[in-house]
């Protein structure tokens, strides 16, 4: 849950980050479902990257891991798959609404911002 809300802040805050960016496509005549688009699959190639390079990492150590579980084979399929779903899930979710929010704003308000 720590790992949800916390992948969740990050992203939110990167994508509101670019607010600015968004306004300034807006203002040269992008539409609102194309840079809505262009932030979500660029969240969604790097929740990919993240979720195979985490699995791949935690698949690595379970050498280190198999001491501390309880009642789970280290290698167990179901909760690497339930994990990687999960953070992807949330990572999709965490760009998709502050990229919509911010294709909403007005593009002469995003370029007065700074």
């Amino acid at each position: 849950m720590l790992a949800t809300v916390g992948l969740y802040g990050v992203i939110a805050y990167s994508v509101t980050q670019r607010t600015r960016e968004m306004g300034i496509r807006l203002a040269l005549g992008a539409d609102r479902p194309a840079v809505l688009r262009l932030v979500m699959s660029q969240g969604a190639r790097l929740t990919a990257i993240g979720v195979v390079t985490g699995l791949l990492a935690a698949a690595a150590l379970t050498r280190v891991m198999v001491s501390m579980l309880y009642g789970v084979s280290a290698l167990d399929p179901m909760t690497f798959a339930l994990v990687g779903v999960v953070l992807g899930l949330v990572a999709v979710l965490a760009s998709y609404f502050p990229a919509r929010r911010a294709t909403r704003v007005d593009p002469v308000v995003a370029l007065r911002a700074d």
